[in-house]
């Protein structure tokens, strides 16, 4: 049964055996271990075409097989490890949309958010080692007003005592502010429709910019090795980093849509006047019967002179040489 499958062979009912042919120009051999194997099969003498049965040869191949074996379970590894990364975030980002989908009313998430965008704002504009009448607070009205819609009020007399957190508690209740009266104008229940349909619309739409950066950033990560870098703690760290800006971003960007909202409702339709229609013009149609059409044809009263006729003038000339001269 020599040379012949084991599955055949225990198809058939033998314990049957196996035979593996490799070459020295093989992958597995020239990159794990031709080097070595060559100049042994020199010193042995064997010839080409002697089968290799020498331990020293199966030992060299099985050595290179587990080098092989090694190889692939560590690429297996960093794939499953690179995985993981992203398998965290999904379930970040999934968690959120299923909160957003079973919460009744999001208006207390919506604030939450209003507050942490606050603080960054403030956090922004407002440097620990500048005096508060240095801070840009132009900029600071203007980036409020494109966040939530609302202008920011600052007395003079105020500047001088700020701080970062009493500027972000000022910019939170601007927006704070700014929300009550969206909901006053357009009622409760459309606030929780917009909240609802603004943050699932816009985790959607950046959740799906975030996996094609995040699978651009795989395929060039690999390079870092040439920096002495482990790739995988550097696709972890930026990974992170761009995470977390994805998360402030969707915040952002639906509080932004929904304070700068404008709900058009239903205008009543305005009543036009009755006004008398002309009358109907009567349209008779007499498929070449014209007496039946309406349509009077008009005759002469009296019969047609000839011009050698007496002349009705009563001259006593004929006609062509009376009144019928010029006709």
């Amino acid at each position: 049964m020599d040379n012949q499958l084991r599955g055949r062979a225990g198809r058939q009912g033998d314990p049957g055996s196996s035979r593996f042919y490799l070459s020295l120009e093989d992958d597995l051999l020239r990159i794990f271990g031709s080097d070595r194997i060559s100049p042994l099969m020199e010193k042995l003498g064997m010839e080409e075409g002697e089968p290799i049965e020498h331990n020293l040869i199966n030992k060299a191949v099985e050595n290179a097989q587990k080098k092989v074996e090694a190889h692939n379970f560590d690429i297996r590894k960093h794939l499953l490890e690179y995985d993981d990364v992203m398998n965290r975030q999904r379930t970040v980002i999934y968690d959120m949309r299923k909160e957003v989908l079973s919460g009744e009313s999001l208006r207390d998430t919506a604030m939450e958010m209003a507050a942490e965008i606050s603080e960054e704002l403030g956090a922004r504009f407002a440097e620990e080692k500048v005096h508060p009448e240095e801070w840009d607070l132009t900029a600071l009205r203007d980036a409020v007003f494109t966040q939530f819609g609302a202008r920011l009020a600052i007395p003079e007399e105020d500047v001088q005592g700020l701080t970062r957190e009493k500027l972000a508690a000022r910019i939170e209740e601007e927006a704070r502010s700014a929300y009550r009266k969206k909901e006053e104008e357009y009622g409760e229940d459309a606030m929780r429709y917009l909240e609802r349909m603004f943050l699932l619309s816009t985790i959607d739409a950046l959740w799906k910019d975030h996996l094609l950066s995040m699978d651009h950033l795989k395929e060039g990560i690999g390079l870092r090795g040439y920096a002495q870098k482990d790739p995988l703690k550097e696709y972890q760290r930026e990974g992170f980093d761009m995470f977390a800006d994805l998360v402030f971003r969707i915040k952002e960007e639906s509080l932004k849509r929904l304070f700068h909202v404008k709900v058009q409702r239903e205008e009543e339709p305005v009543r036009v006047a009755r006004q008398t229609p002309p009358p109907a013009r009567r349209v008779n149609l007499s498929r070449g019967d014209i007496s039946r059409a309406g349509v009077t044809t008009q005759r002469h009263a009296s019969k047609k002179v000839g011009r050698n006729d007496p002349c009705p003038c009563g001259s006593g000339k004929k006609y062509k040489k009376c009144c019928g001269m010029g006709a």
